[in-house]
């Protein structure tokens, strides 16, 4: 197999799933993290009314957070939701960007975009060592309808990880990387049943 063809698609939702949900992966301050953690949902004071982003990817995140170091982002939080949820807010999203090849024109975007409860954003994915790979990851943007579903409805489980990520970041600059690699959720095309925007799109 040639470098090129094991390089995956552009653009390919990658996640930690099973047949009933999916895992997703923020960063809050410890006084908003901690107790969803404890309790396993996100409490009252999490603000159903502001869009939230969810990230599949794990080493997105991490890259996101510095992993768990930015101020802020010092718990990461692994949170199962249900696939019917998240294909839900992917049949439901806009890209959060103006795609001449997507889209027929702005103002068709703008309006769509205006309307969606969720929107698509494909980022360059990221290794251990959080460079940029030659493929794109997915983050999705929650927000109105997809945020307060989210948080009180599609939302099975909240795990706190941030111990893992500091396990595995600590291999890494200890030059432990097959060891840190071991450690990486087990994250899988997902086969999404809806055709995300974007999907065919080539972003620079």
């Amino acid at each position: 197999m040639t470098a090129s063809a094991a390089i995956p698609p552009q653009h390919e939702i990658r996640a930690l799933h099973t047949g009933e949900t999916v895992t997703v992966y923020q960063a809050y301050t410890p006084s908003l993290g901690l107790p969803a953690a404890r309790d396993g949902r996100f409490p009252a004071a999490w603000k159903r009314d502001r869009m939230t982003w969810i990230k599949p990817s794990f080493l997105w995140m991490m890259y996101r957070c510095g992993w768990g170091t930015k101020e802020g982002q010092e718990t990461v939080l692994a949170v199962e939701i249900t696939r019917e949820g998240f294909d839900w807010a992917l049949a439901h999203a806009e890209l959060s960007h103006y795609e001449s090849g997507v889209h027929p024109d702005r103002a068709t975007w703008q309006r769509d975009l205006r309307r969606a409860p969720a929107r698509v954003q494909w980022d360059p994915e990221r290794d251990l060592h959080l460079n940029r790979l030659p493929y794109r990851s997915l983050q999705l943007g929650l927000s109105g309808e997809a945020a307060r579903r989210y948080a009180d409805e599609w939302t099975v489980s909240v795990r706190d990880v941030t111990p893992l990520a500091r396990e595995i970041h600590a291999l890494v600059r200890a030059g432990g990387t097959e060891a840190a690699s071991a450690l990486l959720p087990d994250e899988r095309v997902y086969p999404a049943p809806v055709a995300v925007p974007g999907w065919a799109s080539s972003p620079s």
